[in-house]
């Protein structure tokens, strides 16, 4: 093999400079602090949501319906927790884990009564 291509070999050094740069490595970093602030808000959003709706079901009472369930802690907690949200959420989750859960066609005595 002989000698390499004068056009090739100065690709190539202005290719290794450009990825040297530190440039290149600052738009690098900007792009994933963009990404760690979607996701920050991701999880703000996350945990607003699961907050709300588990005081509201705590405020109802000692249960919850499957179809509520499922959506609390399968479709927004695990996906949460995931993400690196802990904490008071967490705690909530965790009541609500203690929670009868009723059947999605569940009403309570008191609603059966209020409606006559």
């Amino acid at each position: 093999m002989g000698p390499i291509n004068p056009v090739i070999q100065t690709l190539l050094t202005i290719l290794c400079s450009v990825l040297a740069s530190s440039g290149v490595w600052a738009v690098v970093i900007k792009l994933m602090d963009k990404k760690d602030v979607k996701t920050q808000m991701l999880i703000g959003l996350g945990h607003d949501r699961i907050m709300y709706l588990g005081s509201r079901y705590i405020e109802r009472g000692d249960w919850i319906t499957t179809e509520e369930y499922e959506n609390l802690v399968d479709y927004l907690y695990k996906p949460y927790e995931a993400m690196g949200g802990n904490g008071s959420a967490k705690r909530l989750i965790d009541e609500i884990k203690k929670m009868d859960i009723k059947p999605n066609n569940f009403v309570p005595i008191k609603e059966k009564f209020e409606d006559r």
